[in-house]
């Protein structure tokens, strides 16, 4: 790293960090999306202006993002399961396979290209988006599946491509859910919760892909950067809750809609990340 920035610049890059923070703990109330979709490219933006190289800036975003989801989805999902929209017996049923897919997509990211798994979440992730925005939303079924094998591979496929992308549950866990008729405020709910069982065998998956990875900043644990940690999680700590308490004030059709574009944006983001 170029350890020659002068003082104010790096009191510029903790403030950096401190207010993306504080933007994902909104967002991670808000829409259950964990922050992870604010936290992975303001990262890696950020590592690049320290001179980071390049082969290990998106690992470390990834990483250190899947590290900060486990304290603000603690934080949101407790707000959030005080207002009862936290479905327990959903996240009980897809708790399993959710922790294995993040674990495997922990392990498995060194080995996947970037830009590959950009292009195709980026391509679903627009399909969603407009189908959300949509008014009457196109269902995939008027109640989601009972069967264990069914419901293990999608949560399978959810916390994979989470945790490969450093994000937490709601951006694949949310459109899925109201897919099946899960009312919104419930998907996001059960999305905030979601984002724990992702977030801790993804970062797991992380640390043990990175040990030993020469070129890591200092205070590096595998791939987590426990410096942005440090900045990142007292500010979605503490604004999660905010998020989730706006959640509540909104009207559904409008949340839904807040997320379609919330999407649609991550979703050109990718797109243009992969194609460029």
């Amino acid at each position: 790293m170029d350890m020659g920035m002068d003082a104010l610049g790096w009191a510029g890059l903790a403030l950096a960090l401190l207010g993306t923070g504080v933007v994902a703990g909104v967002l991670a109330g808000l829409l259950g999306v964990g922050g992870g979709i604010v936290i992975v490219p303001v990262l890696s933006w950020l590592l690049a202006i320290v001179a980071l190289p390049d082969s290990l800036t998106q690992h470390l975003a990834v990483a250190t993002s899947l590290a900060t989801i486990i304290p603000t989805s603690i934080s949101s999902a407790r707000s959030h399961r005080k207002r009862g929209s936290v479905d327990m017996a959903r996240l009980k049923l897809w708790g399993p396979g959710v922790i294995v897919g993040a674990l495997a997509g922990g392990v498995l990211a060194k080995f996947v290209s970037g830009d590959a798994l950009r292009l195709v979440f980026g391509v679903v992730a627009l399909l969603v988006a407009v189908n959300m925005f949509m008014p009457r939303q196109i269902q995939a079924a008027e109640a989601p599946p009972t069967g264990a094998p069914a419901n293990f591979s999608i949560a399978g496929v959810i916390g994979l491509f989470s945790s490969m992308m450093g994000i937490g549950g709601g951006t694949l866990a949310v459109p899925v859910q109201s897919s099946v008729g899960i009312p919104m405020r419930t998907a996001v709910g059960t999305a905030s919760a979601l984002g724990l069982l992702i977030a801790v065998p993804g970062t797991l998956g992380f640390i043990y892909a990175g040990w030993g990875v020469e070129g890591l900043p200092p205070l590096s644990l595998g791939y987590v950067s426990l410096p942005a940690v440090a900045l990142i999680v007292p500010a979605t700590w503490i604004f999660a809750p905010q998020g989730a308490k706006l959640a509540h004030k909104v009207d559904q059709a409008l949340l839904r809609r807040l997320f379609a574009i919330f999407l649609a944006i991550t979703a050109a983001r990718m797109l243009l990340s992969a194609l460029g």
